[in-house]
């Protein structure tokens, strides 16, 4: 994560129909919470604010990823082991802070998700958790999952996952690559857990 924003939040009180439309395309439930007019009204999310530059994009994504965060079909512990590699290898701090909160709701464990950021998680984990994450790997290190992988998946999900487990890594390696392009801050008052490993922002993000 840089520094500095590139692209800053757009403010709500630039917002037009096209905008609130688009939040609500995504997550219907947010518009009165934070486009009530209200003194009061939390601040919008970082995230939601400055992909609304592009309000067209903004609301098909918001759809998109809510799918994958409210009905899974991996179920959300899956898929949160899958999404905190993702954002590991990617370096996408606001998206990795964000789900650390996902992920213990989840019942993922501090020494699992230390496990995740080593890459050190056979026998630590399930063996179908283990393929699921070296099929993570190999999603974005050769955009493709491997034969013995697929068979290892294969075995033990059905078409419905297995189709859903490559869009899930593309979904957050999309977003790391725009997120990561906007300078994209942390929201106000979010601060990343210091007993838990934090990507550095800096770091090579090569898929080697």
């Amino acid at each position: 994560m840089a520094t500095n924003s590139r692209l800053e939040p757009l403010p709500v009180e630039r917002w037009g129909d096209e905008e609130r439309a688009a939040l609500a395309a995504g997550f219907p439930e947010l518009v009165p919470v934070f486009l009530s007019g209200e003194p009061d009204a939390p601040p919008m999310p970082n995230v939601l604010a400055t992909v609304m530059h592009n309000p067209a994009i903004a609301g098909r994504f918001f759809a998109h990823t809510r799918v994958l965060l409210e009905s899974p079909s991996l179920g959300h512990r899956w898929r949160e082991l899958v999404i905190l590699r993702v954002t590991w290898r990617t370096r996408l701090v606001y998206e990795w802070v964000q789900h650390l909160s996902f992920a213990a709701a989840a019942g993922i464990t501090k020494d699992e998700i230390e496990a995740i950021a080593r890459g050190d998680y056979a026998g630590r984990l399930a063996e179908l958790e283990v393929a699921l994450l070296d099929a993570t790997d190999q999603l974005l290190d050769r955009y493709r999952i491997e034969d013995e992988t697929w068979a290892r998946l294969a075995a033990q999900l059905d078409a419905h996952q297995l189709v859903e487990l490559p869009f899930t890594v593309g979904t957050y390696a999309c977003a790391a690559m725009a997120f990561n392009s906007f300078g994209l801050q942390l929201d106000p008052g979010t601060v990343p857990d210091p007993a838990l490993p934090t990507p550095d922002p800096e770091g090579d993000r090569r898929f080697t």
